[in-house]
């Protein structure tokens, strides 16, 4: 605006005074137009880039407005638009990000099947092209008279699904937000007579986020037994077309990441640990290029070896909650932040992560020693290891008032406690163990034998874990062997009625029993992938067996797992392990006992699982033996807890380890003053220098940044088109080094 201004008074100047030279003022005028576009360039070029969510999300609020028969949800971000009448519709799903549709048909909102019946929620019918919909067909197309119907909306704000309390340093601990809406509906069918349907919407601020749930109540006489829900189903466009080839062997869309909050199989994956997610063929899609009609384009969302529930006059039903994250790029390191950004914006308990030392004990006074070192060089937390003497399912007064007063004298010294426990993957009796459907027998489990949580003896279990942890004021709970999701043919199981709701009903067992805990501030470790309600930390991945091979091996080994396992979760969400004494197996060079005699590794452990804001459960009588080890290790502590914020920031993969080059990652924050860290690693027996690519869009820089290795003088650098900086770094053998990004 300034230089056209300019430009519309310098044309005026030259026809009032016709002495003057126009070329000249012309000139004048270019010169003044480039520089002041040398000035504003970079300003705009800065709020372009703070126009991506992942750099700055404040401008993206959820909002909910109705036009005429159309309930809009829009945060900017994503757009989801409803249909009303003659029933609720989705008719618009869009990424406003890259602009790409995600629907091409009209499906129901849901579906249910009750005592054998399949129901649909809202929904039309009269579609006869799948491929695309447009808004003129809609007019033709009717309701089904044996469907839900719709009744009205309400609108509300988000609420936390977990009443969290925090203990713990935490990066990120602000309660999500965003509007709900809730659709209620009636049955249509006869038979149905009392059963309501409120099928709910969740948008988030600053996410390409929805998540849906919905409910099922029974305000009749009669007793309904609901056999499966399907809480959503779209009509996707396909993300892959061919003319011959199977479901399997086609890729599915790529525009929609879906998670719930119902998964297991102790992979440390999601995708792996997902029980929810259907890719189906379309029938009715009679358009597509497969000639088979084998086009993996429908999304069905439903646990598979779940109901048969039965809901009784007054009560209420909840369904899992499926949770759709928009993508807008197939670039991994892109959608893996924006994974990442959900966990940390939709389960904010995710971003604690206190610093830790695990223990295995034989007595009291190796306790009250962890505890005093723990205190000594800045740990702050203990955890009582698998094999120590800490025994949290007796709840006997005994046991009870001794582990109160440990807990009380840790607290003194201001480090949390906490304890292992193991619940699976072990054999009760044949009265409480699983038992396998096929041979009427226990055995046949996910880990062999298993008890059933929802037996006497499980819900003994989770009773105790509770008493025990209200009791006596511990703060971690490392739940090994958690339920994992295994059917149980018994009959006689006071927690279920048989096979059908075995697996619903121990999942709500031990889902509530992780909310009683999360709420109270006690923090979880469990590997499987219940973060969505309430656990706060799982394996990063990895092979127990590696930790008997020499420490040079998994120096290597674990800068590898760390490099592939944060990709979809963040260094908080994961925990690592570092052998002090033997483990299952491997000789003295397995281990970094005796401490002050292995000082080099002991460092390099700890400085690349603190530099990836990982922690390592570090297994042992100790953290030092010697005050060289203690200075050592309170080195390292107060080095992360000084830069603990970047640390525990988003990961950048540069060079997964390999053992032949440099391997390393980069940490980055817009919001901070330090906006990234540079953790490199030499693993070779020699020097090398190399000129390394540093990507630093995520960092929020646009045109120069500084860096400063380790306490060193800072350098500037220039970006590059890209984004990128070329930077030198000299690395000496079998050795690390950090990088400050400002």
């Amino acid at each position: 605006m300034i230089f056209f201004e300019s430009l519309a008074r310098y044309r005026v100047l030259v026809c009032k005074d016709h002495q003057k030279n126009y070329l000249q003022y012309m000139k004048h005028l270019i010169i003044i137009g480039f520089f002041i576009l040398s000035i504003w360039l970079p300003v705009l070029g800065q709020n372009q880039k703070q126009s991506d969510w992942l750099l700055s999300a404040d401008a993206y609020k959820a909002k909910i407005s109705q036009s005429g028969e159309d309930i809009v949800l829009n945060n900017g971000l994503v757009r989801r638009v409803f249909k009303i009448k003659p029933n609720v519709v989705c008719i618009d799903y869009v990424n406003l990000g890259n602009g790409q549709q995600l629907l091409r048909s009209i499906k129901p909102e849901a579906r249910l099947t009750i005592n054998g019946k399949d129901y649909n929620v809202g929904g039309l019918y009269g579609q006869k092209e799948n491929a695309y919909l447009r808004r003129a067909w809609l007019g033709q197309m009717t309701a089904g008279k044996n469907d839900f119907q719709f009744d009205k909306i309400e609108m509300d704000i988000i609420k936390s699904h977990i009443d969290w309390k925090n203990k713990f340093w935490t990066s990120n601990g602000k309660r999500p937000s965003g509007k709900k809406l809730s659709f209620y509906y009636h049955a249509g069918a006869p038979e149905l007579s009392g059963i309501e349907v409120v099928v709910n919407y969740e948008l988030y601020n600053d996410l390409p986020l929805i998540v849906k749930s919905l409910t099922v109540k029974n305000t009749g006489k009669n007793v309904f037994k609901i056999d499966r829900v399907v809480n959503e189903i779209l009509g996707m466009v396909e993300e892959q077309s061919a003319v011959v080839g199977r479901p399997d062997q086609m890729a599915k869309p790529q525009g929609i990441y879906i998670e719930s909050n119902y998964a297991f199989n102790n992979a440390m994956r999601y995708d792996i640990s997902d029980q929810t997610t259907h890719w189906k063929v379309d029938a009715a899609y009679t358009s597509q290029v497969n000639y088979d009609y084998q086009t993996p384009c429908l999304l069905e969302v439903y646990p598979d070896k779940a109901l048969g529930i039965e809901i009784r006059p007054g009560e209420s039903f909840n369904s899992i909650r499926t949770y759709e994250l928009l993508m807008d790029s197939y670039d991994r390191e892109r959608r893996g932040l924006t994974i990442r950004r959900m966990y940390q914006t939709v389960a904010p308990w995710t971003n604690s992560n206190p610093i830790f030392m695990h223990l295995v004990s034989r007595n009291d006074e190796q306790v009250k020693t962890a505890i005093d070192q723990c205190a000594a060089t800045g740990y702050e937390a203990l955890i009582l290891s698998f094999g120590s003497h800490c025994n949290t399912e007796d709840t006997t007064q005994a046991n009870i008032k001794k582990w109160r007063e440990i807990a009380d004298y840790a607290h003194q010294k201001k480090v949390a406690i906490g304890s292992y426990t193991l619940f699976s993957s072990r054999k009760i009796s044949d009265e409480d163990d699983v038992i396998n459907p096929k041979t009427g027998k226990p055995g046949g489990a996910f880990f062999g034998n298993a008890p059933c949580f929802g037996s006497k003896w499980g819900l003994g279990f989770r009773d105790k874990i509770k008493t025990f942890y209200a009791k006596t004021g511990f703060d971690i709970w490392e739940n090994d062997g958690p339920y994992p999701g295994d059917v149980c043919a018994s009959t006689t199981h006071p927690g279920h009625k048989g096979l059908e709701d075995s697996q619903w009903t121990q999942m709500e067992i031990q889902k509530e029993l992780y909310h009683w805990l999360s709420e109270r501030g006690v923090y979880i470790n469990a590997p499987d992938w219940y973060f969505l309600d309430g656990t706060h930390k799982i394996g990063i991945g990895y092979r127990e067996v590696n930790f008997s091979l020499p420490r040079e091996n998994q120096m290597i080994l674990n800068r590898q797992n760390i490099f592939d396992g944060t990709w979809e979760k963040t260094g908080s969400m994961s925990w690592g392990f570092v052998p002090l004494t033997v483990y299952q197996g491997g000789g003295p060079e397995a281990v970094l006992e005796p401490l002050n005699e292995h000082l080099t590794d002991y460092e390099q452990l700890m400085m690349q699982y603190y530099g990836a804001g990982v922690q390592a459960c570090y297994r042992g009588p100790r953290l030092y033996d010697t005050e060289v080890t203690k200075k050592m290790v309170i080195g390292v502590i107060n080095w992360y807890k000084e830069f603990r914020n970047i640390l525990n920031s988003d990961i950048i993969h540069l060079r997964r380890a390999d053992g032949r080059d440099w391997d390393g990652l980069l940490h980055v924050n817009p919001k901070l003053k330090t906006k990234g860290m540079l953790m490199l690693y030499n693993p070779l027996d020699e020097k090398i220098t190399r000129s390394i690519k540093i990507p630093l869009y995520y960092a929020g820089l646009t045109t120069v940044a500084k860096l400063k290795e380790k306490y060193g003088p800072a350098k500037s650098y220039k970006l590059d088109r890209n984004y990128e900086i070329s930077y030198k770094v000299t690395l000496n053998p079998k050795s690390y080094t950090w990088v400050q990004v400002e």
